[in-house]
């Protein structure tokens, strides 16, 4: 069963990062995803209490992580610690976590910033959360949160 099946509340989008994390936001309906920040990782207690705090300000229902995976489609170390990210907002959040592949969304952001004529800097500094932005999308016009799992992408 997916994490996400109700059908309304925003979600949360997450680009996971050791220094940085992107994040996007969908809209109540669950049909567009918005970026919104990047944060800058600090400390595990700050982490928590950033994430709940936007949990709560934001009235998110679910979070959605990417997953970064090769190529191939096979998990390495990577999906591994942003899975045991996603284990750990679950459990400082109570929300449930659904993982979903973001192969290619750096890609994919760097190429939408450039068309849009974004500068370097400027492009570097937004490229975590249009990235997430790019992953959350994709889930939604995925159809999830139905009632069927989207494939090859796994739900913890």
């Amino acid at each position: 069963m997916n994490p996400h099946s109700r059908s309304s509340g925003r979600l949360l989008g997450l680009d996971y990062g050791e220094v940085r994390i992107g994040i996007a936001i969908s809209d109540p309906e669950r049909r567009v995803a918005s970026p919104l920040a990047v944060y800058q990782r600090r400390s595990q207690y700050e982490d928590a209490d950033y994430f709940r705090r936007l949990v709560y300000q934001r009235s998110v229902s679910g979070i959605v992580v990417g997953l970064p995976r090769h190529t191939s489609g096979e998990e390495g170390a990577a999906a591994e610690a942003a899975r045991q990210f996603g284990q750990w907002l679950q459990e400082i959040t109570g929300l449930r976590v659904a993982y979903w592949d973001e192969r290619f969304t750096t890609q994919q952001a760097e190429r939408l910033l450039q068309q849009a004529g974004i500068s370097g800097k400027i492009r570097r500094e937004k490229l975590d959360m249009i990235a997430a932005q790019v992953m959350l999308q994709s889930y939604l016009d995925a159809g999830c949160p139905s009632t069927q799992p989207a494939t090859p992408n796994s739900s913890a």
